[in-house]
C-alpha cells in the first residue's frame, strides 16, 4: 500500500499520509511520496490549494527512529516538505497526534485545521535530540516566544483547543472532521485569484520574522552539538529499548 495517497477535488489536491500501523511515522518511502505529491501541487497550474492529512485518527508521529526518514529531497528538504518554497497554499488537517517531525510538518504548512482532541508536541529533548526540521524558529511565529520555549524545552503536548486560543490552529472542528474543515477552508481560498493568492503567500512568508535561512543556520549549529553528544545516543537507545534514559549531561 502506498505510504502517500492523493486525490483531487476540483482545484484542491488532498494528500494523505498512509502508514497507520506506525502512526504515520516518516520513513524513506513516505518522504519520497510526500515530495512527489508536493511537486505535483507546485507544478500543476490547475491545483490552487493543497490539504495534507494523516487520516481521521492521527496526523504523524514524526521520524521513524528505526529506519530513519530517508534522504532530504532536492525541492522539499527533510520529509520532502519542510524546506520547500511554495506559492500554492497548503493546509494541515490534524486529527490525533502531530508529534516531533509531524508537528514540524504542520509548522511548514500555511494554515492548520484540527479536531478538538488533536495534540501537538516536540518531544525531541526527551530523547536527547533536537527539533531540527524548522521548529526552533517556526514555533515562535504563530505562538508567543514563551509558549514556543515551553513546547521545545518540556516536550509536553499542546492540546488543540489551547492551540486554537493561542493562534496556532486556524479552525477547530469535531474529532474526525479536520479534513472536512480543511477542505471547506481550501474551497474559500480557491474562490480567489490563484495568482493573487500565490503572490500574497510569498510576500507574507518573506516578512514573517526571522528568515528561514537564518533559522536553518541556527538549527545547523545546534544540531552539530547534539550529534556529538552522549545524551543523544542514550536518548535514542532508551527509546528503542523502552526504558528511562540515563542522562550524563554531555
Amino acid at each position: 500500500m502506498d505510504r502517500v495517497q492523493t486525490k483531487t477535488e476540483g482545484h484542491i489536491l488532498v494528500i494523505q499520509m498512509n502508514r497507520p500501523d506506525k502512526r504515520n511515522a516518516v520513513d524513506a518511502e513516505m518522504t519520497a511520496g510526500l515530495d512527489a505529491a508536493l511537486n505535483r501541487l507546485d507544478d500543476d497550474p490547475e491545483l490552487w490549494c493543497g490539504v495534507l492529512t494523516g487520516g481521521p485518527d492521527m496526523f504523524c508521529a514524526g521520524t521513524d527512529l528505526k529506519s530513519g526518514p530517508g534522504t532530504p529531497t532536492e525541492r522539499g528538504g527533510n520529509y520532502g516538505v519542510v524546506k520547500r518554497q511554495r506559492r500554492t497554499p497548503l493546509i494541515a488537517a490534524v486529527d490525533g497526534i502531530a508529534y516531533g517531525g509531524g508537528f514540524e510538518i504542520v509548522l511548514s504548512c500555511d494554515l492548520v485545521v484540527a479536531g478538538r482532541s488533536a495534540r501537538f508536541a516536540l518531544p525531541e529533548v526527551s530523547r536527547g535530540v533536537l527539533a531540527n526540521c524548522g521548529a526552533l524558529f517556526r514555533t515562535q511565529r504563530p505562538l508567543s516566544l514563551n509558549i514556543a520555549k515551553q513546547m521545545l524545552l518540556t516536550g509536553q503536548p499542546l492540546a488543540a483547543p489551547r492551540a486554537y486560543d493561542l493562534g496556532l490552529v486556524s479552525e477547530l472542528t469535531d474529532d474526525g472532521q479536520a479534513l472536512d474543515g480543511a477542505l471547506h477552508l481550501a474551497e474559500q481560498i480557491c474562490k480567489n485569484s490563484p495568482y493573487a493568492v500565490g503572490v500574497t503567500l510569498q510576500a507574507v512568508d518573506r516578512v514573517a520574522g526571522m528568515s528561514d535561512d537564518e533559522g536553518w543556520a541556527a538549527t545547523a549549529d545546534a544540531l552539530a552539538l547534539i550529534l556529538a553528544s552522549e545524551d543523544r545516543r542514550e536518548g535514542v537507545d532508551a527509546f528503542l529499548e523502552k526504558r528511562e534514559p540515563r542522562w550524563v549531561g554531555r
